[in-house]
């Protein structure tokens, strides 16, 4: 399949990289050509803009946020403009569900398949081709490009035929993962405190009551205080929380947790953090208490 590929940052290159190795003719495009260099010396070709990544059968996004993906969709030599009718974009980037929306008409307006499969996974799972893609759109579509989810993740969830949904979906699970990192950090800062090894602490949980592989990863970080490099930066933990509560406000849903969380993040950037990882914010609880 002729597949264009559009932001390779962590997450993008793993993914387009899978692509690649599956055999697919794969064009790439990311603002900083210099990420595209791996990929292209394994045989991708390099595109100059969006809109020369968007020529073949399906385009794939995974970008940083709302206005990146805007302006990579229907800014100048923008991906709306060049992709032929019936080809689908799938956004794999973690947005509001009002843009999902406003991509949904724009698509159909043009002849154009949309389909929303944000994932779950951090950039280890990505290169492993072990993420989870939450996926929606209409039937024909999702089915049509059902093979290319197959290579990039362990496995696909079908949403719904609504785009947005699926969007809904990784917002909400973006927010309970924030909440298990600021209630393990707070866990963490109480027996570290009391004077118990934070290792042998993390070992118990995910031994018994918490085995569960949010518990293990973030929890790894969270006992070697390792917030750098950022797999995943804080300001986007920030963005999804922030967008999460829109969600929310929209649908009438109170969220007072995620309030919360969204003042930890804040804190974090505004004490220098906006370079770590999205788990540092569980750092906080320690710092707070004095250790």
């Amino acid at each position: 399949m002729k597949i264009g590929f559009v932001g390779l940052g962590q997450m993008g290159s793993g993914i387009a990289a899978n692509l690649l190795k599956a055999g697919h003719e794969l064009s790439v495009y990311n603002r900083s050509a210099g990420k595209a260099e791996a990929l292209v010396a394994q045989g991708a070709t390099l595109a100059k803009t969006p809109a020369a990544a968007a020529q073949g059968d399906v385009v794939f996004t995974m970008l940083a946020d709302d206005s990146a993906v805007e302006t990579t969709i229907f800014g100048e030599n923008g991906i709306l403009g060049a992709l032929k009718p019936s080809a689908i974009h799938v956004s794999c980037t973690t947005i509001s569900v009002k843009l999902s929306e406003k991509l949904t008409e724009a698509h159909a307006k043009a002849g154009q398949r949309y389909v929303a499969a944000p994932v779950f996974g951090r950039p280890d799972a990505a290169a492993a081709a072990k993420l989870f893609v939450a996926a929606a759109g209409e039937a024909q579509a999702l089915k049509d490009i059902a093979p290319l989810f197959d290579v990039i993740g362990q496995r696909t969830y079908v949403i719904s035929d609504k785009p947005s949904a699926a969007n809904l979906v990784k917002l909400s699970g973006n927010f309970l993962l924030a909440s298990v990192i600021e209630s393990l950090g707070e866990a963490m800062a109480l027996v570290s405190k009391g004077g118990i090894d934070r290792h042998v602490y993390l070992d118990l949980l995910t031994s018994s009551l918490f085995s569960a592989p949010v518990y293990k990863t973030y929890g790894a970080l969270i006992a070697d205080q390792k917030f750098s490099p950022a797999g995943f930066a804080a300001p986007l933990g920030q963005k999804d929380i922030r967008l999460a509560l829109s969600a929310a406000e929209a649908l009438s849903v109170p969220m007072p947790l995620a309030s919360l969380l969204r003042d930890r993040f804040l804190t974090l950037m505004a004490n220098g953090g906006d370079k770590l990882d999205w788990s540092a914010i569980a750092g906080l609880a320690a710092k707070d208490s004095g250790q």
